[in-house]
């Protein structure tokens, strides 16, 4: 009994620090909250605050920081032609987060080898993405490849993850089979 209730108050204790905030490989603990974005925005427009209006995103008029989270909130709300509509237009195609997205939107649009080709490009420029990992073994399991969704969860905790989002998601899916969309 004590040991469950330790147990429970650690993790209680992990899900509200810090840390818990942000997956490694970005993408955070919890969905984002949705903006004007996805609220009012179509065809893969981008709310701006300055215009007070969607626009067309650009490298231009927004950060790559600006057009990350937005891709996230667009694939989290299920508008993942938007998301690479995004994506597309973002500076750096070889950063390891926009190549987690462009896996990720593909596996939810059904695309499993072409989102497992851009999860393994993600993880060969950034081994310690988290996220990609955990990702592309939550599409493992979908598939029945369990051994393989155990093998990346290994490696994510022998890469510190331990408790981290990206971990705890995938040890539920394993034991689950149910996965996560953020």
């Amino acid at each position: 009994m004590r040991i469950l209730l330790a147990s429970a108050i650690a993790l209680t204790s992990f899900a509200f620090s810090p840390i818990a905030a942000h997956a490694a490989g970005g993408g955070g603990a919890n969905p984002p909250k949705p903006t004007n974005t996805t609220k009012k925005c179509l065809f893969g427009r981008v709310w701006s605050e300055d215009r007070g209006r969607c626009v067309k995103p650009s490298a231009t008029n927004f950060t790559d920081e600006d057009l990350y989270e937005a891709v996230r909130e667009l694939a989290y709300d299920g508008q993942l032609e938007n998301a690479q509509n995004i994506l597309r237009v973002m500076s750096d195609q070889s950063d390891d987060r926009v190549l987690t997205y462009w896996g990720f939107t593909h596996r939810k649009m059904g695309n499993i080898e072409l989102a497992n080709a851009y999860y393994e490009q993600a993880i060969a420029t950034n081994p310690d993405n988290l996220l990609a990992r955990s990702y592309m073994a939550q599409g493992f399991v979908s598939e029945g490849k369990t051994d393989l969704a155990i093998a990346q969860w290994r490696e994510i905790k022998a890469r510190g993850g331990e408790g981290t989002w990206a971990e705890a998601s995938l040890r539920e899916a394993i034991k689950t089979g149910l996965t996560y969309n953020y």
